[in-house]
């Protein structure tokens, strides 16, 4: 859909110093395993017609595509999700732009392109195929970009307390964790204004002298 205002064309480049009155402009990355719920928050939560780049699943994914646990599973993204949410009401104004990666290990290539300029990322855990959370977990730590696990509560899933996510995931105590429904508006923009509170925390921390974040630096 057509934005009534230019738009830069990295989300980020607006971020630091935004005109009077102007919302501040972040990027936003929601990654998480296979079938973990990345393009139901997307477009749960998003203002305009979120881009999809569903493609049905065939039988020639068979072999790399678990469906466990995903029986009703008929799609899957193969590119990414793009949304947009403004939040005028905030402290600070903001407008979040969304970008969903597809959730398989042999996309990683693709996470580094999506997560390039981004202030920090969400990564959406089913607690039914945990294992599926490790990869992009270890991949967020590995490049130093600040996220939060949100734990998707699955109709029929057990409920786990966010503490026994943080051991099983062995996540340190600075990681929030917290819990959603990826269907519920409100429960996806909490968890992005958590995110935006941990990234900001982040940055505080590294102009005060500790280990600074290479992509909030770069942003």
């Amino acid at each position: 859909m057509p934005s009534p205002t230019p738009r830069p064309d990295d989300p980020t480049t607006n971020s630091s110093h935004p005109q009077a009155g102007a919302p501040t402009v972040l990027k936003i990355v929601i990654a998480g395993g296979f079938g973990a719920g990345k393009t139901t928050a997307v477009g749960a939560v998003s203002e305009i017609p979120p881009l999809s780049t569903e493609e049905y699943l065939t039988e020639a994914s068979a072999d790399v595509d678990c469906l466990a646990g995903l029986a009703s599973k008929r799609t899957t993204t193969v590119a990414f999700d793009f949304g947009r949410l403004s939040l005028p009401g905030a402290p600070i104004p903001l407008e979040l732009f969304l970008f969903g990666t597809p959730g398989q290990d042999r996309f990683v290539d693709l996470w580094y392109d999506l997560s390039r300029g981004a202030v920090g990322a969400v990564v959406l855990v089913d607690t039914r195929r945990l294992e599926s959370s490790f990869t992009p977990v270890s991949f967020f730590e590995d490049i130093d970009l600040p996220f939060v696990v949100a734990v998707n509560q699955f109709d029929g899933a057990h409920r786990y307390h966010p503490e026994q996510v943080r051991t099983a995931l062995e996540l340190p105590a600075s990681v929030p964790v917290v819990t959603c429904d990826a269907r519920d508006p409100n429960h996806v923009a909490g968890v992005l204004l958590t995110l935006v509170d941990h990234a900001v925390n982040n940055a505080v921390a590294s102009r005060a002298g500790h280990s600074p974040s290479t992509t909030l630096q770069d942003a």
